[in-house]
């Protein structure tokens, strides 16, 4: 009986050591998750535009809101709503919109100047009121009236537009929000990604072997990469489960998971330039937390396999929390905006509220996927 009793205590006392553990590993995220926050939100007004590099910090924003329920944190990016009066690019002369690169009000088909629609449809969400998404809707609803299906020409694109369809199609349920969502990922498709290595070129600038490394190589950028796969894993998740494209979506997430895992460096970061790590040489933050987030949003979810990419999201996690995440709460080793490899110092002091926003998501999954265990 002694014995029976003593095994019956040891398994208690296993399971609340296994359970004390998972919590304090949660409990480290939700500090670390706060402390990031919390450094820069009081470093940084909301006051600011709603193009794409303000815009994806909200994006971060509104995932830890998803965790923590924190009104601080909500509270920032609603005013930052405000503030742009829930509009991207603000021009009201349709015959002078535009979508090639540009920061003026005339580019309102610009996806970089509508990225800002998704932190409006998730706001929205949170309390359904019509005028936080008249605009969006009025801009992707003009949009889906015209014939061009060349909108999306560069790799960010994809992670800036492709989640705003599926948000407004969940809240409208106009079908024609997730037609376009594919002819307009399939024409990105076809001019960007490289069916052999699984990855995409930034642009048609990049294309091998017209560009190459000065190694000679094929040069894929981390982050605009990373903008892709973050991008699927936000479609996924709102993707309706009987969508005719879904299956389509989740080979391309699962193939770029594949090659991403093999490519990610020794300390846990991926190159700037995926496959030549010799060019551009040293840590990078974005493109490594825009992988981490895609990686831990596919365990997560059911779609990756944990048992083939714990040690890639163990390293990636170390690297962000050890490397890029300083004492002070800054995020650093974040390459500035630029549109390749080769672009910038980066260092310890190197931030941007894009890269903090991209930390902010992979560290919202990490503590997911910490509970899930």
């Amino acid at each position: 009986m002694k014995i029976k009793k003593n095994a019956v205590l040891f398994f208690i006392l296993l399971a609340f050591t296994s359970c004390s553990i998972k919590n304090s590993e949660s409990e480290n995220v939700l500090e670390i998750i706060n402390k990031v926050n919390n450094y820069w939100q009081n470093n940084n007004s909301y006051e600011t535009n709603s193009f794409w590099h303000n815009a994806a910090y909200h994006t971060g924003n509104m995932e830890v809101y998803k965790v923590l329920k924190n009104e601080k944190f909500l509270s920032y990016t609603i005013n930052w709503a405000k503030y742009n009066e829930w509009e991207g690019a603000k021009s009201n002369d349709k015959d002078k919109w535009k979508y090639s690169y540009g920061e003026s009000d005339d580019y309102v088909l610009f996806g970089d100047f509508q990225i800002c629609f998704q932190i409006y449809c998730d706001l929205y969400n949170i309390e359904p009121q019509g005028h936080k998404i008249a605009r969006a809707r009025e801009v992707m609803e003009y949009q889906m009236s015209t014939e061009n299906k060349d909108y999306w020409w560069w790799s960010d694109g994809l992670y800036m537009v492709m989640p705003v369809m599926t948000k407004l199609y969940n809240i409208t349920e106009n079908p024609l929000y997730l037609e376009k969502l594919y002819e307009y990922w399939e024409y990105a498709n076809d001019i960007m990604y490289d069916e052999k290595e699984s990855l995409y070129f930034r642009d048609s600038k990049y294309i091998y072997p017209n560009h190459k490394t000065p190694n000679g190589l094929k040069d894929f950028w981390s982050r605009g990469n990373g903008w892709v796969f973050a991008g699927f894993a936000k479609v996924l998740e709102d993707l309706p489960h009987n969508n005719i494209h879904k299956e389509t979506y989740i080979t391309y997430y699962k193939n770029m998971a594949k090659k991403l895992a093999k490519l990610q460096l020794d300390e846990g970061y991926w190159s700037r330039s995926l496959m030549d790590p010799d060019y551009a040489a040293g840590y990078e933050t974005s493109g490594t937390a825009f992988f981490t987030y895609g990686f831990l949003w596919g365990v997560n979810n059911g779609y990756l396999d944990k048992n083939d990419y714990k040690e890639t999201i163990d390293k990636a996690w170390n690297y962000l929390t050890e490397i890029a995440l300083q004492e002070n709460g800054k995020v650093g080793y974040i390459q500035p905006i630029g549109e390749n490899a080769s672009q910038h110092k980066v260092d310890a002091e190197t931030t941007a509220d894009f890269g903090v926003g991209a930390f902010l998501l992979a560290a919202s999954q990490m503590y997911r996927y910490l509970e899930k265990k």
